[in-house]
């Protein structure tokens, strides 16, 4: 007779952080201010909870990842307030801001601030995603894979919608916002 062994599911199970270093080879200081010489667009995930109540977050580590499918991926902080809301939903948006929207990547940048669209303009788009009035781009995502790594999850989305405007957009250099110059494309 064989025995039969229950499931095992990762939420009940207490891990402790995984690593691929033996020894902690540069400081997380030193690791953050090296990658600050990278200059990046400014996003904002935006997904609505359980409850349809619209959730975000800025983010700066975003990429596309393939053309054919059409897929992208963010990385967010598991201690993100939106963090349960990008997990428990099958969809999210990116949000790519243009060059005037610093405050609003600011506000969603904060985790003092219970309700993060109070005051922001946005619509809710024919897959019930909160997309932010004036954002340079927005991409409608379904989630395809999620992966756990250090203190971040990848989010993986395949676009199933997305509209680009005209403009300059806003960009993330050394610690502080900046913006292109020269003419609107």
């Amino acid at each position: 007779m064989i025995a039969r062994i229950p499931p095992i599911y990762a939420r009940n199970l207490a891990f402790s952080p995984l690593t691929c270093y033996k020894k902690r080879v540069i400081s997380p200081d030193e690791f953050r201010h090296t990658l600050s010489h990278f200059a990046s667009g400014v996003t904002v995930i935006t997904v609505c909870d359980r409850d349809g109540r619209p959730t975000g977050l800025t983010a700066s580590a975003f990429t596309s990842v393939s053309l054919d499918p059409p897929l992208i991926l963010v990385c967010v902080d598991h201690k993100s307030q939106s963090y349960p809301a990008l997990v428990a939903g099958k969809t999210f948006a990116v949000n790519i801001l243009s060059h005037d929207q610093e405050a609003v990547s600011r506000r969603f940048a904060t985790t003092k601030v219970e309700n993060k669209f109070e005051g922001v303009p946005f619509t809710l788009s024919q897959m019930g995603l909160p997309l932010l009035e004036n954002a340079l781009a927005q991409l409608e995502c379904a989630t395809v894979n999620v992966y756990l790594e250090g203190d971040h999850s990848i989010f993986v989305g395949r676009v199933e919608r997305a509209r680009a405007g005209a403009g300059l957009p806003l960009v993330f250099y050394r610690g502080r916002y900046d913006r292109l110059s020269g003419p609107t494309p």
